[in-house]
């Protein structure tokens, strides 16, 4: 299936590793041009290189804190890109903490870490999307949006304000052309997943291979989830394909979550 991503412009953040280097990686294998973002350079310089060496769709990389340069990121994808036709909001989770242990001050900075330049960008990005009939915002949240995951009450809290806000907008552009949607991921194999079963094993007295044997054994489809796997679904929802889809909420988690 051609998916109609050749040639087409993505900004893609937090990209240097997991998820979203993986996403950034279907969309360059599919002909997509990207611009990757993360914290650090090195990392970052490693998976443009990669994905550049593979000679599909080139990348660039933009080095520096998402809360802090959300105008210089847009400004990267107009020099490197000349625009913006796929924006893949991917940010970092925060610690994981639960209801009563969190302190009322962690969640401002939490907010303008992880909500607020997803907001920002979606700004920026719209108006070009709008103007050529096509774009496509695609969330990458969590499971927790829609079954909170115990531990993690910021995560689960903040990223339901980006659902709220992801369903609004995309009643407002989808006569443009443009697509907004959120892809919800269980638990897929990548650094984060490690760190959130290193905390869990902490909190509860146990080790990590015990926490992560549980959680396989909750799993309907009893492992985690590759990246590629989840990569895969949301270059789908990135592309020509998914025209028709929009203001969805599309779980890849082994059928982790129970509701319908």
């Amino acid at each position: 299936m051609d998916l109609g991503l050749k040639g087409k412009r993505a900004l893609v953040l937090s990209s240097s590793r997991g998820l979203g280097r993986g996403i950034a990686e279907a969309l360059a294998a599919e002909g997509a041009d990207v611009l990757l973002t993360a914290r650090t350079a090195e990392r970052l310089d490693e998976a443009a290189a990669a994905i550049n060496a593979r000679g599909q769709g080139r990348a660039y990389a933009f080095a520096g804190p998402l809360k802090d340069n959300v105008e210089a990121i847009h400004a990267a994808a107009q020099e490197h890109l000349g625009g913006v036709d796929i924006l893949i909001a991917n940010t970092g989770g925060p610690p994981a903490g639960t209801a009563l242990t969190v302190q009322p001050e962690a969640w401002t900075p939490q907010f303008e870490a992880m909500v607020t330049p997803v907001f920002r960008l979606a700004g920026l990005v719209l108006p070009g999307m709008r103007q050529s009939g096509f774009g496509r915002i695609v969330v990458v949240a969590s499971s927790g949006v829609e079954q909170p995951i115990p531990n993690l009450v910021m995560s689960n809290a903040l990223r339901a304000s980006i659902a709220g806000w992801a369903k609004t907008l995309s009643a407002e552009v989808a006569a443009d052309g443009v697509t907004v949607n959120m892809i919800l991921p269980g638990r897929i194999e990548t650094d984060r997943t490690g760190e959130l079963d290193t905390a869990n094993a902490k909190a509860q007295g146990k080790s990590r291979e015990e926490i992560a044997e549980a959680a396989r054994a909750a799993i309907p489809a009893k492992r985690y989830g590759k990246v590629q796997e989840f990569a895969d679904v949301a270059c789908f929802l990135a592309s020509e394909r998914a025209s028709y889809v929009t203001g969805s909420m599309i779980r890849v988690d082994g059928g982790a979550v129970r509701s319908i």
